[in-house]
């Protein structure tokens, strides 16, 4: 075993619920890490899994004494980081994905750059890869490594030098973090790393992506579970304000504006021609900057990936204009129906 009483003690926290194609890889890539493993333990918290989730990660926990499995009766993932910081000891938290693998000096970077830096929350970027070895799921992480179908979410696009931003994924956190601005925010169940890192702006502190950090995330195999992942995704950036601040950039309204002129512009063709002409002229315009970028990036891949790159494209962007929308009307709906 590699002593070194230099070293801070670090806790990983894993929620995970019906994880079981991924939670292997993931675990072996943490387990295979070049910190030391008496400096180290592994939190995993388990949301009630149907599927072989939990019998997988108690054998790990038997094969390895610096690995505890938790339970998240209440499943979503708010309340599992919770969890998991609650029962922790280490000097250091570092939030890991269950869909995720992971380089084998993830966590010594971590710890190093959050040392030096006077940084709070460190991470880096997420390279997305195929889940399988079709051509759909091939599309799918092409599209969410382009920055038309992400925008500037940097730390899938990347970038070329350490730079200083508003939230990160899989945060590596200084503990009194958590001293000092509270835990997870459970009414969200999606966007809590958002909303928590928001309030760690806010208190002054210090985020940091670096290209140095890489990980390895694996997306949605296929059209129905892409969508419906981006659907949540978009509900929760708007609803969530029901029950915390969120930053918006540009990438997080443009697919609700999308929405929105459609709906618009085809209600409003019911009474205008003028209109219907104009919602023709949208859905055009959309297509062509789609076969564009498309076609920009079957330059680099292969013809065969078109059509799935436009389809995983338009997928994308409806699922997650479409959640927004449902997301602000529903916020809109709850706050009128506070008022009356």
């Amino acid at each position: 075993m590699n002593f070194d009483i230099n070293k801070p003690y670090v806790s990983i926290i894993i929620p995970c619920r019906n994880e079981e194609n991924y939670i292997i890889k993931s675990l072996e890539s943490v387990i295979n890490q070049d910190y030391p493993k008496d400096k180290l333990e592994i939190l995993i918290i388990d949301g009630v899994s149907t599927d072989n989730t939990k019998n997988i990660v108690i054998q790990f926990s038997k094969n390895y004494n610096f690995i505890k499995v938790l339970d998240n009766e209440k499943k979503f993932k708010s309340f599992a980081l919770n969890i998991g910081i609650k029962n922790s000891k280490g000097d250091i938290i570092i939030i890991i994905d269950a869909h995720t693998t992971y380089k084998s000096d993830y966590i010594s970077k971590c710890v190093n750059l959050l040392n030096s830096n006077h940084i709070d929350n460190v991470g880096g970027i997420s390279i997305t890869l195929p889940s399988k070895d079709t051509v759909i799921a091939n599309a799918i992480s092409i599209v969410l490594s382009n920055p038309f179908g992400v925008g500037n979410s940097y730390f899938r696009i990347g970038i070329k030098k350490p730079t200083l931003v508003d939230t990160v994924p899989y945060g590596c956190y200084k503990r009194e973090v958590f001293d000092k601005i509270g835990y997870f925010n459970e009414n969200l169940i999606r966007n809590q790393d958002i909303e928590f890192n928001l309030r760690l702006k806010k208190n002054g502190g210090r985020i940091l992506l670096t290209p140095d950090i890489v990980s390895y995330y694996y997306a949605r195999p296929d059209l129905k579970s892409f969508f419906n992942q981006n659907y949540l995704n978009g509900f929760w950036i708007f609803y969530g304000m029901k029950y915390a601040k969120f930053p918006f950039s540009i990438r997080h309204l443009i697919p609700l504006s999308f929405i929105l002129s459609i709906i618009f512009t085809l209600f409003i063709s019911l009474f205008s021609d003028y209109s219907f002409y104009l919602f023709i002229f949208i859905l055009s315009l959309y297509f062509i900057f789609i076969c564009f970028f498309s076609l920009k990036i079957i330059l680099k891949h292969n013809i065969k990936y078109l059509i799935p790159i436009i389809f995983s494209f338009i997928t994308l962007h409806i699922s997650y204009g479409l959640g927004s929308f449902v997301g602000l009307v529903k916020l809109l709906y709850s706050k009128v129906a506070k008022n009356v």
